[in-house]
């Protein structure tokens, strides 16, 4: 199998480029991930409705990768909770290493094909959940034996690869396969494909929870009040909602703890 991501570069003599050609030449490659991600947008879609009916009858989502990829799974499944107001294990990133994976590279865990399975079987998985596969080569041991267990126990699955025909895509019900070209430092799969990765995962997070009623209109009404800013936030929500004053809005949200909360019982609150 020829891998894309192991390319050699578009670009040569990097060490000989000024910092304002680096960045230019990075920024041409990074225009090129959009485009190819679009390519993809009709197979994002079924997945995103079917992780949607997995979500509505009970069933969790599930991000599993290693390295860049985990990481950026991990990501997405931490904002999830504060931004939707969900709870922590609804959106769960596992990545190869655990824990410690998240901030430095912990040797060899990506080359075990039995620990994925393991590490899900921690949080119970069950048939009405759903997996994603996430792996710039396709071919990560950690996430291929993941899927392919998942298989055996009819859990529906997709996966993210950079590279095609691959054999985490040979192992998943909704494979996600994309060509963002040759990485800017060759091999550096960290670059454009964890880019693409970022991208397609915050299309399929952000999608779900809309479809699950997390979202109305346009604002996270579900969100959590964690910080200042997030509360003043939820504060002119209410405010544009209800059409009351900042004062007003802010003793609702303090009273209801949620923007979808104020909103709701604004009505029946004495001198609102």
């Amino acid at each position: 199998m020829i891998k894309i991501t192991e390319s050699t570069s578009l670009y040569h003599h990097l060490e000989r480029m000024s910092a304002l050609e680096l960045v230019t030449n990075i920024n041409s490659e990074d225009k090129k991930v959009a485009l190819a991600v679009e390519l993809l947008l009709p197979k994002i879609a079924v997945v995103v409705d079917v992780i949607a009916d997995q979500m509505m009858a009970g069933g969790r989502l599930f991000y599993v990768g290693a390295g860049t990829s985990g990481r950026i799974g991990v990501l997405d499944a931490s904002e999830c909770p504060p931004t939707f107001g969900i709870a922590e294990d609804v959106v769960i990133g596992v990545i190869a290493g655990g824990d410690p994976a998240v901030r430095k590279a912990v040797e060899f865990s990506e080359d075990d094909a039995q620990k994925a399975w393991s590490d899900l079987q921690h949080y119970q998985i069950k048939e009405n959940d759903f997996v994603i596969g996430i792996a710039a080569s396709g071919t990560t041991p950690y996430v291929l034996g993941a899927l392919e267990q998942c298989k055996k126990y009819q859990i529906k699955t997709a996966c993210i690869t950079s590279n095609f025909d691959t054999p985490i895509a040979a192992a998943s019900m909704y494979p996600l396969e994309l060509n963002v070209g040759p990485e800017f430092v060759t091999g550096s799969s960290r670059m454009k494909s964890g880019t693409a990765q970022k991208m397609i995962l915050n299309m399929i997070s952000t999608a779900v929870m809309i479809k699950l009623g997390r979202v109305e209109g346009n604002s996270m009404v579900h969100m959590q009040l964690s910080n200042d800013k997030l509360k003043d936030r939820g504060t002119k929500m209410v405010m544009e909602a209800c059409k009351i004053t900042y004062e007003q809005a802010s003793q609702l949200l303090e009273k209801y703890g949620s923007v979808k909360l104020a909103i709701v019982n604004a009505s029946a609150s004495p001198g609102i």
